[in-house]
C-alpha cells in the first residue's frame, strides 16, 4: 500500500511527533514537497505533505494561520510538516489550533531531521508500493494466462474476481451473461443489460464506470474486440476504485479475453464455411456425406428434427432474390462470406448480422448446435426443433415487428427491416423439401408485410390471402369484365347469379332458391355468361378461375 501520514510518524530514522489531527493519519501521502511560500495552493495537486519553516509566514497569528490552513485543506493537502528550531524554537500556538481545527495532521519535525530525508522515506515507499503491484501484477497475469489456456473463460474470471476483491462477469455479443465470478455475481451482473447496451452502441475499445447510491458497489464495464463494434464485454464489481495491482490484473484480463474473443471469430468463420458445405450437401440430397463432414461440430443438429430459416433483408426484391436462387442454388455461397457478415455486425444497422448474432448467442447458451450460413442478401439457418435458435429467430422477429408497429422503426428505411420464413420440422433426408418450405413462407411473409411466417401457417389459413396481388387482381377484373358491364344495363344480374351457381355447386333448385328465381331463369342466365365470357362451365378450371376472381375482383 502506498505511504501514509501514520507510516511516516511510525518511521524510526525520522522522529516525527504528531500536534493536531492524530484521527487522519491513515491517509496515504502522494508525495512530500517543501515550500515556504505565503500561498503554495496555486502549486498543490492534492495529496502532498507539506514541509515548511514558517519563514514567509506570521505563525503566532491566529487569523492569518485559519486562512493558510483552510486553503491547504482546500487544495487536498494531506498534512503539515513544522521544523522547529529553525525560525521557530516550537510550532507557534496559533498554527496548532488552526490544524486541530481544520482536522488538518501537522507533524512537528526536530532539528535533526532534514526535509531531504523525509522526502527519501515518502519515495521510497511509493517505489516500494510500485513495485509491489508490478510484481503483483505479473504474478496474476500468469495467473490469468494459465486460467485462460486450460479453464477458459470461467476460469480467468474467477482468478481476476479474487485479484480484485470484488465480482467479475462476462457478456457475449447480445448482451447476455455467459460467464461469472463468484456464481452468485450472475444475477448481479444480469441487472446491467441496459448499460451493456449502451457501451456497445460506443466504438470499441469503450469503458464506463457504474456506481452510485442506488448501486450496490462500483462497477467498471469494459467492451472487447479489435472491432468497431464489441463482440463481448467485460464488467468488474468492487466495493472501492480500483488500486494499482487491481488495474494491472484488470488490464491483463481485458487483453487475454480479446485475444479470445479475436480467435473465437476466426474459428467461427471457418465452422460456418464448414456449415455452408453441410447445407449444400443436405440440400443435393446427401445426408450422409453431411454427416460425414458435420463431425462433433453439427453432427447432434443432424439426429434430431430440425427447421430451416430463412432470412431475407426486406429491401431486396422478390425478383433478384429469385433468380438469385435458381441462378446459384440454394445456398450456393455469395460474394458475401462469413467473414464479410462478421464485418457487418461490427459496423451496426444489419437486420442479418443482428438476427445471426442472437441466434448463435441463444445455441451457445443452451449449448446447442446450430448452422448458420450467409447466403448472398439472404441469411439460412438450421436449427434443432424446439431449441432455443429457432425460438431466438421468432423472438427477435416478433421485436422487429412490435417495433415496427409502434412506430420506433418508423424513420428506419427498408434495410433497416427483415422477412423470416420457417419451414416444418424435418429430417436430413428431407432437407431440399424444407428450405422450398421456407422459402415459401418468406414470400408469404412478404407479401402479407410481415416479419415472420411459418410454413405450418399456410397450411392453416386460407389461400386467398396469397392472392393480394396487383396481377391477379388485374386478371379477375378482366375476366369478369364482360358480366359487370351486362349487369350494368340493368339487363340482368348475371354476377350474382353466378357467385350463387358456384357455391352451390352447380346444383340448380338449391342455387335459384338462394336467387329468388325459377331454375329456368337461372339455367338461361348460366348460358349467357357462357355466351359472354365465351368459355363453358362444365369445365372445372374455368369454374375454379371464375370463383377465385369473384373472390378477389373489385366490381368497376
Amino acid at each position: 500500500m502506498p505511504p501514509t501520514l501514520a507510516s511516516l510518524v511510525h518511521h524510526s530514522a525520522l522522529k516525527l511527533t504528531v500536534r493536531a489531527g492524530e484521527d487522519r493519519l491513515d491517509v496515504p501521502v502522494r508525495w512530500a514537497h517543501v515550500s515556504e511560500l505565503a500561498d503554495p495552493v496555486p502549486y498543490m495537486e492534492g495529496g502532498e505533505l507539506l514541509l515548511i519553516t514558517a519563514l514567509k509566514l506570521d505563525a503566532e497569528d491566529p487569523e492569518a494561520m485559519g486562512r493558510y490552513v483552510k486553503r491547504l485543506v482546500g487544495a487536498g493537502v494531506v498534512g503539515l510538516g513544522f521544523a522547529v528550531g529553525v525560525n521557530y524554537d516550537d510550532i507557534p500556538e496559533a498554527l496548532v489550533a488552526a490544524a486541530g481545527q481544520e482536522g488538518l495532521p501537522l507533524l512537528e519535525v526536530p532539528r535533526r531531521t532534514p526535509f531531504l530525508a523525509i522526502s527519501k522515506a515518502v519515495s521510497a515507499a511509493i517505489a516500494a508500493d510500485q513495485y509491489r503491484a508490478v510484481t503483483a501484477g505479473f504474478a496474476a497475469q500468469r495467473e490469468l494466462t494459465r486460467q485462460a489456456l486450460t479453464a477458459g473463460p470461467e476460469g480467468l474470471l474467477a482468478v481476476l474476481a479474487g485479484q480484485v476483491d470484488g465480482w467479475a462477469a462476462l457478456y457475449d455479443a447480445s448482451g447476455a451473461v455467459v460467464a461469472a465470478a463468484p456464481e452468485w455475481a450472475g444475477r448481479r451482473a444480469a441487472r446491467l443489460t441496459a448499460e451493456i447496451e449502451r457501451l456497445r452502441e460506443r466504438p470499441a475499445p469503450a469503458s464506463a464506470v457504474v456506481g452510485g447510491p442506488e448501486h450496490e458497489d462500483r462497477v467498471e464495464l469494459h467492451s472487447l474486440g479489435t472491432g468497431r463494434r464489441p463482440r463481448a464485454a467485460l464488467a468488474v464489481g468492487t466495493a472501492a476504485a480500483l488500486g494499482t495491482a487491481e488495474r494491472y490484473a484488470l488490464h491483463s484480463a481485458i487483453a487475454l479475453l480479446t485475444l479470445t474473443t479475436e480467435r473465437s471469430r476466426s474459428l467461427h468463420a471457418a465452422e460456418l464455411r464448414v456449415g455452408a458445405a453441410v447445407l449444400r450437401m443436405l440440400l443435393a440430397g446427401e445426408p450422409d456425406h453431411a454427416r460425414t463432414v458435420a463431425g462433433d461440430l453439427y453432427g447432434g443438429l443432424l439426429d434430431a428434427p430440425f427447421r430451416i430459416v430463412v432470412a431475407e433483408s426486406a429491401s431486396a426484391s422478390a425478383a433478384r432474390a429469385h433468380a438469385d436462387a435458381h441462378a446459384r442454388g440454394p445456398a450456393e455461397p455469395a460474394s458475401r462470406s462469413s467473414a464479410a457478415l462478421l464485418a457487418a455486425a461490427d459496423s451496426g444497422g444489419d437486420p442479418l448480422a443482428g438476427l445471426a448474432e442472437t441466434v448463435e448467442a441463444a445455441a451457445a447458451r443452451s449449448g446447442e448446435a446450430v448452422l448458420v450460413v450467409p447466403d448472398g442478401q439472404r441469411l439460412v439457418v438450421l436449427g434443432a426443433d424446439g431449441g432455443a435458435a429457432v425460438a431466438a429467430c421468432g423472438q427477435y422477429a416478433t421485436a422487429l415487428e412490435a417495433a415496427r408497429a409502434s412506430g420506433v422503426r418508423e424513420r428506419a428505411g427498408e434495410d433497416d427491416e427483415l422477412v423470416v420464413g420457417v419451414s416444418a420440422p424435418v429430417g436430413p433426408i428431407a432437407a431440399a423439401a424444407a428450405y422450398k418450405h421456407a422459402e415459401q413462407a418468406l414470400s408469404v411473409a412478404r407479401r402479407r408485410g410481415r416479419v415472420y411466417v411459418e410454413h405450418e401457417q399456410l397450411a392453416a389459413g386460407s389461400v386467398l390471402p396469397l392472392l393480394a396481388d396487383d396481377a391477379v387482381r388485374a386478371f379477375a377484373d378482366g375476366l369478369l369484365r364482360p358480366l359487370y358491364a351486362h349487369d350494368a344495363t340493368g339487363r340482368g344480374d348475371l354476377v350474382a347469379s353466378l357467385r350463387a351457381w358456384l357455391s352451390r355447386h352447380g346444383q340448380w333448385d338449391a342455387a335459384a332458391a338462394d336467387l329468388g328465381v325459377h331454375r329456368h331463369t337461372l339455367r338461361y342466365r348460366m348460358r349467357r355468361v357462357e355466351e359472354i365470357l365465351g368459355r363453358s362451365l362444365d369445365d372445372p378450371d374455368v369454374r375454379m378461375e371464375l370463383w377465385l376472381a369473384l373472390k378477389t375482383a373489385s366490381p368497376s
